[in-house]
């Protein structure tokens, strides 16, 4: 088993300014937005001063919830990633781009190059640029960062999450980035009931990645607990990869395990299928350069 940390670094679009005493100041495109982090636990680089010109502030007023003051509109876009992100500030804190996964997007586009070895897929001078051939499933898909990337390559890509708002979201991200006639299929579905009944479809997919939330509701009420529900989801979306699968990946953000404690449950599809499992953190480079810690990941590919 492989350990590594995938780090983002600065894009001309988001950048990671500062961090310390359980925030960060990130700025995506010409707004910068200072919310909390509890993996900051350590003191901030720049002067509070710096922080305080932030265009907005996150506020944390009950339980989950907050509110952002200052002056910043309801949405903007970015590029990021050769796509366009609506970036919406929530009142969970969230923005609707996580940047600490683009090393996982150009991961999986650069399984193309098993799609030749596979029958799948075509090429254009050296190297793999089309994607077509290949039917991929992500699992708790949110604003659909991964879909997107993946439909850019030319994958055909089922997207699937329980929440109608995000999955709107998704949309509304292929549409600025120019990509709602790709062959996406939007699912607003609990997971679980999803892949039960696509297993019972033979339904067969070349790549699955899935970002499970700690704790979360179905479309109607349906309870997902990572602690009670994970290792199901995982063994019942096994049977639904291909006859020569190109990879599975699994991120995790809040959840509080350690990133072993996923690879642990593909290591059996090495002993199946050969391949590897590679395992660590996800971190984002600020601009001094020191990295914050933004989550954790475990993914098996067939090369």
């Amino acid at each position: 088993m492989k350990r590594e940390n995938l780090i983002t670094k600065p894009q001309n679009s988001y950048e990671l300014l500062d961090s310390g005493m359980g925030e960060k100041l990130e700025r995506f495109g010409d707004i910068v937005l200072r919310r909390p982090d509890p993996q900051a636990l350590w003191d901030k680089k720049l002067p509070e001063g710096e922080w305080n010109k932030a265009s907005g502030t996150y506020v944390r007023e009950s339980g989950e919830k907050g509110k952002w003051t200052g002056n910043i509109p309801q949405d903007w876009r970015i590029d990021f990633g050769r796509l366009k992100m609506i970036i919406k500030p929530s009142s969970f804190k969230h923005t609707g781009l996580f940047p600490e996964q683009l090393p996982n997007w150009e991961w999986m586009i650069g399984r193309q190059k098993n799609l030749i070895q596979n029958g799948l897929g075509a090429t254009r001078g050296p190297f793999v640029e089309d994607f077509s051939g290949a039917k991929i499933l992500n699992l708790f898909a949110y604003t659909g960062g991964a879909t997107l990337a993946l439909a850019k390559a030319g994958a055909e890509v089922t997207h699937v999450d329980g929440s109608k708002s995000a999955v709107q979201w998704a949309r509304d991200n292929a549409q600025a980035s120019e990509l709602e006639d790709k062959p996406i299929r939007w699912i607003i579905e609990d997971v679980m009931a999803y892949v039960t009944r696509e297993i019972k479809r033979g339904a067969k997919y070349d790549g699955i990645v899935m970002d499970p939330p700690a704790f979360g509701h179905g479309p109607k009420d349906e309870i997902w607990k990572i602690e009670e529900s994970f290792l199901e989801l995982v063994k019942l979306c096994k049977e639904l990869l291909s006859e020569k699968p190109l990879f599975f990946l699994i991120n995790g953000y809040a959840e509080g395990y350690s990133p072993l404690a996923f690879a642990n449950n593909l290591e059996d599809l090495v002993e199946k299928r050969g391949g590897e499992v590679e395992c660590g953190e996800l971190g984002i480079e600020e601009k001094s350069g020191r990295i914050l810690p933004a989550g954790i990941f475990a993914r098996w590919s067939s090369n």
